[in-house]
């Protein structure tokens, strides 16, 4: 939640809030008044307890004192804006979701070097051929030694990564290892500020602070994907901000690292800036005007809903649609994990697919590997499993990334495969129902601190909506498109069959239980169904029944059915055999378990 929207629940109780926050004042004339933020009585501090300005706040005798309620909250309990906002979340009830997945990741902090002062002359080149003034140098605390310029990338005071640049050479040096990403400037941005700027270079993060604009840089530059995997680092620091401009280079480099920062820190509160030159130290050095940058601030633009563009905006996509063979591997996209099927069925961003079948059938077997394919193929991965707790669903999940004929993997190699979950599987846990409202809640969460982009819902009928209410149904998928759309994710339903006379016919499109809307909605519809005359055959064959049916016994262990694949040209079916042990399925009764996770100790122990 941003700063003002937190104030607008407290705006909500404002006078409970002055209550608890100016016990000594006292309510006068649709105003709560006291003496100064410090509580005492008085009236010359006011606070709006009524209509439209509710919550907004004034010191007539300090004008650096107002602003709305959370303003007050960090005055008066003499905090930080972000530690006020975790205060006032905790006094309203408001608690961020929680997911599980990956393990707090153990960083190294770098050696804080002995810098000379920004005085020095070994910075002349900062002030001299950068146009930077000492006063907006020694705000971002940079220092020189030995012939290179140093960058101190600090939160809350501390020191978290550091960067070089050689003052001959003007290359940048690489970080020390094992530094956890963030971003530069931190200690340059007012405490209280509600507005901050993110750009692509520390040199323009000073330059822009020189312009008037306070400013964070990102550690590696533009692009998208682990480039800015500081995002789930500074996360919660960005939260107090109601406004994030991006103030990214103006190549497509930097445009497409603006276009993910922008998605994941939400549409909502980041402008677009748009600088007369390529960045802000080339506007400097330029001679650009202050004016100018503070009128490039004004005309900042939220960016246009996804769904408005020109046509030609497409061309490319369009070339890659009717040439999938130029599309590089799992771009935006994943695919079953069997190479034959590839030019079959893809699972692009932006699709929901249905997965349907008779209860018992592998539903969450199959899932589960479609996972691991989509994990390997460098996605990331939410799943929301209402019918498995944690432990068995990632347990199955860890014999299948084994991939082991007989046996269970070693000690080791769980360890191995639980450490390669750890940046591509997150789990929500809630055993039994869940609320749509509060599933959608956590994934929005997941897709913009963690830029997960693969999400699975296992089950519908665990999702809080009853078996006839077919409305609720509707609404619901009809989110989950909103939601895949608006945030360019795939997402993976799973749906319970109809019950049928017998088990042994394959269900068909329209045998998804609930709503017809659930299948008219849906991108890809797919149903999994299990082969138990096969399993009745082989058991005869084990007792060396004459009248078994060695042709069904040998045949396969079900069918996995493409029923629809609106962005596809391919429906049809495949048959599948099953791997007891390893629950991976095989599209020939004679391939062998793949090993998602490499291992080079013992793999197995006994079963």
């Amino acid at each position: 939640m941003t700063p003002k929207e937190i104030a607008g629940l407290l705006a909500n109780r404002a006078e409970e809030v002055c209550r608890e926050l100016l016990p000594n004042g006292k309510r006068d004339n649709g105003s709560w008044k006291c003496g100064s933020v410090d509580g005492e009585t008085g009236k010359s501090l006011s606070v709006v307890l009524q209509g439209e300005k509710s919550g907004r706040w004034t010191d007539f005798a300090d004008s650096e004192y107002y602003g709305d309620l959370i303003d007050l909250w960090a005055a008066a309990r003499g905090l930080s804006l972000h530690d006020a906002m975790k205060e006032a979340k905790a006094y309203l009830g408001v608690s961020d979701p929680e997911l599980h997945g990956r393990k707090k990741k153990s960083y190294t902090a770098p050696e804080r070097p002995k810098c000379k002062a920004p005085e020095s002359a070994e910075l002349t080149w900062l002030t001299q051929e950068r146009k930077l003034t000492q006063e907006a140098i020694k705000a971002y605390q940079v220092g020189a030694e030995g012939g290179k310029v140093y960058f101190p990338f600090m939160r809350d005071g501390k020191l978290i990564m550091c960067k070089w640049r050689s003052i001959s050479t003007k290359d940048t040096m690489p970080t020390s290892k094992n530094q956890e990403p963030c971003l530069f400037g931190w200690q340059a941005i007012p405490k209280s500020a509600r507005e901050v700027t993110i750009c692509e270079g520390e040199i323009d993060a000073i330059t822009l602070w020189q312009y008037g604009f306070p400013a964070l840089s990102v550690p590696f530059g533009g692009g998208k994907g682990a480039k800015q995997d500081w995002i789930e680092n500074d996360f919660d620091q960005l939260e107090r901000f109601d406004v994030i401009n991006i103030c990214m280079d103006a190549d497509p480099v930097g445009r497409e690292g603006a276009k993910e920062i922008i998605e994941r820190l939400g549409r909502e509160r980041c402008r677009l800036i748009n600088l007369p030159d390529k960045d802000a130290n080339d506007c400097l050095k330029n001679g650009v005007p202050a004016e100018m940058i503070v009128r490039a601030f004004r005309m900042g633009v939220y960016l246009d809903p996804e769904e408005l563009k020109p046509a030609s905006d497409y061309y490319e996509e369009i070339l890659l649609d009717l040439h999938p063979e130029r599309r590089p591997y799992g771009n935006d996209s994943f695919f079953l994990p069997w190479h034959t099927t590839h030019d079959k069925i893809e699972f692009r961003m932006g699709d929901l697919t249905i997965l349907n079948g008779v209860n018992g059938h592998g539903k969450s077997q199959l899932v589960g590997h479609m996972k691991l394919a989509a994990m390997r193929q460098g996605r990331r991965v939410c799943v929301a499993s209402m019918e498995l707790r944690p432990p068995k669903l990632l347990s199955k999940m860890v014999r299948q990334a084994a991939g082991l004929r007989e046996g269970l993997p070693a000690d080791g190699y769980v360890e191995a495969i639980s450490n390669w979950f750890n940046d591509k599987l997150w789990v929500f846990e809630c055993i039994g129902t869940a609320k749509t409202s509060r599933i959608l809640e956590v994934f929005k969460y997941a897709r913009k601190r963690h830029g997960i982009n693969v999400f699975v819902i296992d089950s519908l009928m665990k999702c809080g909506i009853d078996e006839d209410d077919w409305n609720g149904q509707k609404r619901f998928v009809d989110q989950l498109c909103d939601f895949k759309n608006e945030h360019n994710v795939h997402i993976i339903l799973l749906a319970h069959s109809r019950k049928s006379e017998s088990e042994n016919r394959p269900s068909g499109k329209m045998d998804v239980k609930g709503t017809g809307a659930i299948t008219d909605l849906t991108d890809n519809l797919l149903t999994i169904w299990r082969n138990k005359k096969k399993e009745r055959e082989l058991e005869k064959v084990e007792k060396d029944d004459p009248e078994a049916d060695f042709d069904a016994a040998n045949g396969p262990s079900g069918m996995l059915f493409c029923y629809k694949q609106r962005n596809g040209d391919w429906e049809g079916s495949i048959p599948v055999w099953f791997c007891t042990n390893s629950y991976q399925y095989f599209t020939g009764p004679d391939m062998k378990p793949f090993q998602f996770v490499e291992y080079y100790g013992k793999a197995e122990v006994a079963a």
